[in-house]
């Protein structure tokens, strides 16, 4: 437990009042402690391990930096409000204002035209009827004060644009399908709202009850305990629980925790239909469904078991989320849910613009050296570092070959090996025991790898998508990173696509590519042009 810590030092000092011994094993600073693992308890101020308890607040901190802004927070919140109930925004030309402390201010008393005008400010666009406009505070939004209170502890100071527009058209009940690039925050921007119309549900008609209230589902058993996570985050001390249902846990585990009552089931599509079909579980009270990354969800093998799912449920909100969004899923969201709004932020299938991309012409037998050249060298081996490849048996391999080349420890993760293998290796790479992580397109979607920077994209996805997903994992929120990518003549199918992706983003073209992409003849479908693509 740590004892007392004056908010008016700028600089973080050990308190008089403690035993130097003790005082010389606490951490100083929030950046000389690891992130939290699953299950661990997170600072709240920057979310990293909450290694120590404050005294004064209860609240788990990581460091003598995080208990000195917790405390600058408390005293501040009991200081005397000011006379001022809006805080005008800096700027040259248009002006918007940011409503504190002003319960009966939303976004609705912007005109249309201020509205068009943030929207095209921040690159929203919006198809729909009667869609909120976006907000510049989460105090402008309707929701608990202890939510509010905790989107602070988390770290959240102002909501990105993402969240600006789904949050509030979310909370008025609207159908949503959003696209936003990956790292810009759209776990948070659906599990607010849930949060919130949960947690009301609760306090008002639904308090002696233990049915589930809503249901996300996610492709991924990693990207679920990663939601939940969020969501116990966001959720302390409200009334919502939440119920992790994956494969690879005991199913009597997961039942008992549905049965005590729970705000959200956060699933993978087939172990909620598996734990449906043998057990009795009512689903008449869930108001909202999340298909996390959709086009996924409506593709593939899940659609048949996303469809079986929300046709169980009596016509809820649907919140659909992803980087990518196709016009042939966007055509089956219309059809699934009628009214549906669309949302896309930035510009919508293209990669994220603070990656800088780095694409190498290198033919299939130099691929292994070329890694192991990069991975030596002290100017472009930037760790943590995820290499994707395209199959199990290649992750295996690579990661064994880069230990024994390189001396570099590196371990291999894909959906063959056990839940409990795959967390403790997510584990070891996020608190830096490990620096290489080799992975297949399991690590691909959603998975918030914190402090990856640079991604090696080492045998080319299929699709464009895929693409855009991958080196997404090298941002997080803005964060710059690096994605080099490893190209040659197996992958001429996506050349022209891989070229315009890099073309919009400014990315270096490799000679190789160029040439290829103006002097190959590609495969037409019937009734199709020949185009001609420049360089």
């Amino acid at each position: 437990i740590m004892e007392g810590n004056q908010c008016e030092s700028s600089t973080v000092a050990e308190n008089g009042n403690e035993a130097p011994d003790a005082v010389a094993d606490v951490k100083k600073r929030c950046w000389d402690q690891r992130e939290a693992l699953p299950g661990e308890p997170h600072c709240v101020i920057c979310g990293r391990y909450g290694e120590y308890i404050c005294d004064e607040t209860d609240d788990d901190i990581c460091s003598l930096e995080c208990k000195q802004t917790l405390l600058c927070r408390v005293a501040r919140s009991q200081a005397p409000v000011g006379l001022s109930p809006s805080t005008r925004l800096p700027t040259t030309d248009e002006c918007f204002y940011v409503r504190e402390n002003d319960e009966k201010f939303n976004s609705q008393s912007l005109t249309n035209d201020q509205t068009e005008l943030l929207r095209r400010k921040l690159k929203i666009n919006v198809r729909g009827d009667l869609v909120p406009a976006p907000v510049l505070s989460f105090n402008s939004c309707n929701v608990p004060q202890k939510l509010l209170d905790n989107i602070e502890a988390a770290g959240y100071e102002m909501p990105t644009p993402v969240q600006m527009q789904a949050i509030p058209a979310a909370l008025v009940g609207k159908s949503l399908l959003v696209s936003a690039d990956t790292g810009s925050g759209k776990t948070a921007s659906f599990l607010v709202p849930v949060i919130a119309s949960c947690s009301n549900l609760n306090h008002e008609k639904f308090s002696n009850q233990k049915k589930p209230l809503s249901i996300v589902l996610t492709p991924t058993r990693e990207l679920c305990i990663q939601v939940e996570e969020q969501a116990k985050l966001l959720a302390k001390g409200l009334p919502f629980k939440t119920a992790l249902v994956v494969g690879g846990d005991p199913m009597a585990g997961q039942l008992h925790r549905i049965n005590q009552g729970v705000g959200v089931i956060i699933a993978t599509p087939g172990r909620l239909i598996d734990l449906l079909t043998k057990h009795d579980i009512e689903l008449d009270n869930v108001s909202v469904l999340v298909l996390d990354e959709v086009d996924l969800m409506l593709q593939r093998g899940f659609h048949e078991q996303v469809i079986q799912i929300f046709q169980a449920l009596s016509q809820p909100q649907v919140l659909m989320y992803s980087a990518t969004i196709s016009k042939e899923v966007e055509k089956m969201a219309c059809s699934m849910v009628k009214g549906i709004t669309v949302v896309s932020v930035g510009k919508p299938n293209k990669p994220n613009r603070a990656v800088k991309q780095m694409p190498i012409w290198v033919e299939s037998k130099k691929k292994k050296q070329k890694l192991f050249d990069i991975l030596l060298s002290k100017q472009h081996f930037m760790p943590p570092v995820v290499i994707f490849v395209g199959s199990r048996l290649g992750a295996d391999l690579l990661s064994k070959a880069v230990a024994v080349t390189t001396g570099i420890k590196a371990l291999s993760i894909h959906g063959e090996k056990p839940m409990k293998e795959r967390r403790e290796i997510i584990r070891s790479f996020l608190v830096g025991e490990v620096p290489v992580l080799v992975a297949t397109g399991v690590l691909g979607r959603g998975i918030d790898l914190l402090g990856v920077r640079q991604v090696i994209v080492f045998d080319m996805p299929i699709s464009i998508k895929e693409y855009v997903h991958q080196i997404g994992r090298a941002s997080r929120l803005g964060e710059e990173g690096t994605a080099i990518v490893f190209v040659n003549e197996e992958n001429k199918k996506i050349f022209p696509e891989l070229v315009d992706i890099l073309k919009s983003s400014g990315a270096p073209i490799p000679r190789e590519l160029n040439s290829r992409y103006t002097k190959t003849t590609f495969p037409l479908g019937k009734g199709q042009k020949k185009r001609k693509h420049s360089s």
